[in-house]
């Protein structure tokens, strides 16, 4: 097997450099991805505070702003969604500072602290959680469309729906990163309108019944607190792990601090309007499923259809970017797929999640329990990956090891195992802050067996 070359000029002739011309501007046909050091970048500072903000819309945001009522005040949440993007930021810039600066995708970075043979498991960490919330958010945006249609044109049928929109997101997929793009930056304003309305629409509806407490109830700044900051960032975790096959499409030039202010501030919208509208709405009725309560709103038939495309549209912004992209790449890496091959064969594996029955009442403790379990793995993770990069490598990595498959990153590299399994128990010994719990535990046993244990000196070469 050939390998990429680090070289900006050579590539081997298995792995181009998509896009790559001869004496002209390079440029990037759509859907023309591969894991080789990327060359062409194509998202500029404004292209890609755009593609944050469209892809990062979570309808679960909306349930993580219901569950602090009562726990904590207006203020308070407010500060507490503040600083989890603002966390968010920090991670997604440390750990796709590897990614910006040598172009390389998530399943190359990790081979560095996990071999190849062990990025299977921080690959499967984040292609399989991908895989089932794709398919569960196309059901969502599917019963979105159909409310509209049943409402507007009286045709009701939920199945066509879903294979439609499904087929629609495939299609969007396959134009990879130059799709996303314009997906993203044209999709940004449609989402920040529908917010500003659903915000209006909400003080609107429900300002007489909203709870002096809301600004007056003492709350906490405690545990409560800094757990809330952690259910906010929680929602985007998933992310820090493969942020790098993000960063590499960014155009060179981004200081890390601009960089940050960048992740931060484009995830804070939507997270501060969907919180907030979540906080409101659960503390005025009671009700912690926002989406239920617009739905019901039939005497506001505007808030109600707006509502509703925004779900859909906001499926198709968060699919492409969070849900397709990772698993694209792992299959890539594991199978050598050409990336329109595995696009579309993920979209064909979110079918086979069965999300019809996600969303039954007596799916929800298994769903639970499914989100519980990955997640104790993101924050270990993400701690290997950084130590790995900052504090072994120093920022200096080897393209043509990371590409070598025979060199001295071939196998598993133990450290990282481990790491992450100590990680691992911290995060599940405390749960309301696991994420953050995970993180020194992880990130010191990682340095420390990297320094000092014998079976992991040639993973520092």
């Amino acid at each position: 097997m050939s390998h990429p070359n680090p070289q900006p000029t050579t590539v081997a002739p298995d792995q181009p450099i998509a896009g790559e011309s001869v004496g002209h501007e390079a440029t990037k046909a759509p859907g023309q991805e591969s894991l080789a050091p990327q060359q062409t970048r194509i998202m500029g500072r404004a292209s890609y505070f755009l593609a944050w903000f469209g892809g990062c819309v979570s309808i679960g945001t909306f349930a993580m702003g219901s569950s602090v009522v009562g726990t904590l005040n207006l203020i308070q949440a407010t500060v507490a969604i503040a600083i989890g993007c603002f966390v968010i930021g920090i991670a997604l810039a440390l750990n796709g500072a590897a990614g910006y600066k040598y172009g390389i995708p998530f399943m190359v970075q990790a081979r560095g602290a996990f071999g190849f043979a062990g990025t299977r498991l921080p690959g499967l960490v984040r292609a399989v959680p991908a895989i089932v919330w794709y398919g569960f958010q196309s059901w969502i945006g599917a019963g979105a469309l159909n409310m509209v249609s049943a409402t507007l044109f009286g045709f009701d049928n939920l199945i066509f729906y879903f294979i439609t929109f499904q087929f629609l997101q495939i299609g969007l997929s396959v134009m990879g990163f130059q799709g996303i793009k314009w997906l993203e930056n044209i999709g940004s304003a449609f989402i920040l309108a529908s917010l500003v309305y659903m915000f209006y629409a909400t003080v609107q509806r429900y300002g007489d019944e909203l709870s002096a407490s809301l600004l007056t109830m003492e709350g906490s700044w405690g545990m409560p607190f800094w757990g809330a900051t952690m259910l906010f960032l929680g929602i985007y975790s998933t992310m820090m792990l493969n942020v790098s096959d993000y960063a590499r499409e960014h155009k060179k030039g981004t200081g890390p601090g601009l960089l940050t202010t960048i992740y931060a501030m484009s995830i804070l919208p939507c997270t501060l309007f969907m919180g907030l509208i979540g906080f409101m709405v659960s503390e005025a009725t009671g009700t912690a499923d926002p989406i239920q309560v617009f739905a019901n709103a039939v005497d506001n038939t505007p808030l109600l259809m707006t509502t509703l495309l925004f779900i859909a549209f906001a499926q198709v912004t968060t699919n492409v970017l969070n849900n397709v992209v990772p698993p694209t790449y792992v299959l890539m890496d594991v199978f050598k797929m050409k990336f329109q091959v595995a696009t579309v064969l993920v979209g064909l594996l979110a079918f086979a999640t069965f999300p019809w029955k996600l969303v039954q009442p007596d799916s929800a403790a298994g769903l639970q329990l499914f989100v519980q379990t990955y997640s104790a793995f993101l924050g270990p993770i993400f701690a290997v990956l950084v130590v790995d990069y900052f504090l072994i490598r120093r920022r200096t990595l080897d393209l043509d090891k990371l590409y070598d498959e025979n060199g001295p990153y071939k196998g598993v590299n133990y450290a990282a195992l481990i790491a992450t399994a100590v990680g691992i128990v911290a995060a599940l010994s405390f749960s309301a802050v696991s994420w953050y719990a995970s993180l020194i535990p992880a990130g010191l046993t990682y340095y420390l067996l990297m320094k000092h244990w014998a079976p992991c000196q040639r993973f520092r070469n």
